[in-house]
């Protein structure tokens, strides 16, 4: 994403959280946190770095130990290519 000038990225953080917190709790019945109170952003420098990051995110149900391969997790990037 890129950011408008004017706005800062940890109040775009925080609208997204309570905006899915919002609705996922509506949606199971349930209410209270949800994220973690923080976030984590990442520079991406160059094509390179934004393909290695993508890379790393795509293989996390792997690493979870919830499929054998990232493109086997049917809400992942790696199933559509």
């Amino acid at each position: 994403m890129t950011l408008r000038e004017g706005y800062r990225l940890g109040d775009v953080v925080k609208s997204w959280k309570t905006f899915t917190a919002r609705m996922i709790n509506r949606a199971r019945g349930g209410a209270g946190s949800l994220w973690a109170p923080d976030y984590f952003d990442r520079y991406m420098r160059d094509e390179n770095d934004l393909a290695n990051t993508i890379a790393y995110i795509e293989n996390n149900p792997v690493v979870a130990g919830l499929v054998m391969r990232p493109e086997n997790w049917p809400w992942s990037s790696a199933a559509r290519t």
